[in-house]
């Protein structure tokens, strides 16, 4: 589908496009498209589905796909660019921060987009096949409920809007939360109904009926409907098409494009002109040549368990002298941790490593080592891993790594949530959390039965921390546990800068750190100190623009 997607010249895409001109001026455009002949055939209702792949996929921030830039505005991460992400992790925020519009805008974009579709399919239902016809109708109608969840989950109460606005219509108040979730959880489940089970060549990269679900899924657990995220899950489960990559290392790069795991991804390629991402110009090291302007937490790197399982306050096999040794794998499939080769260069980010071994050349060859000198090089000692390929060493800003959206581990720790959370933890929730655990490259200890409902709670709320991180869904697991208020005040930790933490921290049921008990805390680099207003910041601003010229529209709490 890559090519489909993104070479569509989407000439339907003018919003507001002459419905809301008739008593203007009643009659066709010269040229373009009008909602009077707009669809004449079944081409062109293919070419504007195509269109919707690319609008959803939009990059508010450095050339990176939302997902990718989420955890970065959370405990587990950082954006070092004086940025508006920057400002939602610190909690200084306010009604003109530029993501929270800039993700407002975006979405309401697509979402006319959809709605002009399922406006207007219906002309030329006779023209298209059945099979094109269904398609597509449950494409914009699964896109539109897919824009609608992460509007949900990072704003709270919307516009509902389910058709082309005219002038008069175009003030919208609020819908209450509740109601869109329930409209999101059966359009998903509408939609899945007529979408197809795969794809193959060009149409790669829809949506199927498993991404539908999957949503669905996501959808309801970030609202406390466990029953119905259970339900979605197991489909899923189910349908028997899905598995899980047997290397988590290369799951994130051009070799796991194709993984049976990935339920969804984005899709990017460069020879058809389309649209790339830069993702790994922000996050590579400077020694590979990146800005390193997106970074993780020593919070992260300390929450990640020895490999038998245990807390590394808690486990024997952890060495503050080694700190990075005997540690689930997923630690260092996710970060570049000091000690290690990342981009073919000896990481270390001790200030006082001046030279590192460069092994792009053979035989490799000292050189001076810009993590540890160049002003800029990563403040918390560490690099995000996920994405990050040798093949886009020639041109970092224009990856073409497929960014997945939904996949299937995802769905399996969905799961086992779920059905801890409805009382009903069975064998079939320890089945889900420890597939992912047992995954070959992971290998960690299997969950043994008999857990209360608090002890296997904390253990799938780590689990999916372990294996979700640098995904986009920290924020909206922070909310639902309603831990945020814990996890984003207080101090932003980066590494000692000349030496290692001197003892573990203490890591509470949630995967949280404390460092209170660590001797040598004071060396520990303070990135920022944040506040969390939990009054205010448990959502994001709407945008001030829209409460100014939609007075319907009421701002969310004390903004």
């Amino acid at each position: 589908m890559k090519n489909k997607i993104y070479c569509s010249i989407i000439v339907f895409l003018l919003l507001g496009l002459s419905s809301c001109q008739k008593n203007y001026l009643d009659k066709t455009p010269l040229s373009g498209p009008s909602d009077e002949t707009y669809f004449s055939n079944q081409d062109e209702l293919v070419l504007a589905v195509n269109g919707l792949y690319r609008y959803a996929n939009y990059t508010p921030l450095d050339n990176m796909p939302l997902n990718l830039l989420l955890d970065n505005g959370t405990d587990i991460g950082w954006d070092r660019n004086n940025s508006p992400l920057q400002s939602l992790g610190k909690g200084n925020q306010d009604s003109n921060n530029g993501l929270a519009i800039s993700v407002w805008t975006e979405a309401y974009k697509v979402i006319a987009k959809c709605n002009f579709i399922l406006d207007n399919i219906d002309k030329v239902k006779d023209k298209s096949t059945v099979a094109i016809y269904n398609r597509s109708k449950a494409e914009a109608r699964f896109i539109r409920a897919y824009t609608y969840q992460y509007l949900t989950d990072y704003f709270g109460s919307v516009p509902l809007i389910t058709n082309v606005l005219t002038l008069e219509t175009a003030q919208v108040a609020k819908t209450e939360k509740a109601a869109i979730v329930e409209f999101i959880l059966k359009e998903f489940t509408e939609a899945a109904a007529d979408l197809p089970l795969n794809h193959s060549g060009a149409d790669v990269g829809r949506a199927t009926r498993g991404t539908a679900l999957a949503f669905k899924a996501r959808t309801a657990l970030n609202n406390a409907r466990w029953a119905e995220a259970a339900e979605a899950a197991k489909a899923v489960m189910d349908l028997k098409i899905y598995s899980l990559h047997n290397n988590y290392g290369t799951l994130f790069s051009y070799a796991g494009q194709s993984s049976p795991e990935i339920i969804w991804a984005f899709q990017y390629l460069k020879a058809s002109r389309t649209k790339t991402h830069s993702t790994p110009n922000a996050l590579l090291s400077r020694n590979g040549l990146g800005f390193t302007n997106k970074v993780p937490s020593q919070s992260l790197v300390d929450v990640y368990p020895c490999t038998d399982g245990l807390n590394i306050d808690q486990s024997p096999l952890f060495d503050p002298k080694a700190p990075y040794k005997n540690r689930d794998p997923r630690l260092t499939f996710t970060i570049a941790v000091p000690g290690s080769v990342f981009y073919n260069y000896q990481f270390e980010t001790h200030r006082d490593s001046v030279k590192c071994w460069n092994y792009n050349t053979t035989p490799a060859t000292r050189v001076d080592n810009q993590d540890a000198l160049n002003a800029f090089a990563t403040f918390t000692g560490y690099c995000w891993k996920k994405y990050v390929d040798l093949d886009d060493k020639a041109d970092r800003s224009n990856s073409e790594i497929n960014v997945i959206q939904i996949r299937y581990a995802e769905v399996l720790l969905i799961y086992a949530e779920a059905k801890n959370e409805l009382g009903q933890l069975d064998q079939s929730a320890y089945d889900a959390i420890n597939l992912v655990r047992a995954r070959p490259t992971v290998n960690m200890p299997l969950i043994p039965a008999g857990q209360s409902t608090a002890s296997f709670r904390s253990l799938v709320r780590k689990e999916r921390l372990y294996e979700l991180a640098m995904e986009g869904l920290r924020l909206s697991d922070l909310r639902r546990w309603r831990i945020a208020d814990k996890a984003m005040t207080g101090n932003f930790y980066g590494r000692v800068q000349r030496g290692l933490l001197a003892g573990p921290p203490q890591i509470d049921e949630n995967g949280l750190a404390n460092y209170n008990n660590v001797a040598n805390r004071a060396d520990m680099r303070v990135i920022e100190t944040r506040v969390f207003d939990t009054g205010r910041d448990y959502l994001w601003p709407i945008p001030n623009i829209e409460t100014v010229t939609n007075p319907k529209l009421i701002q969310n709490p004390k903004y």
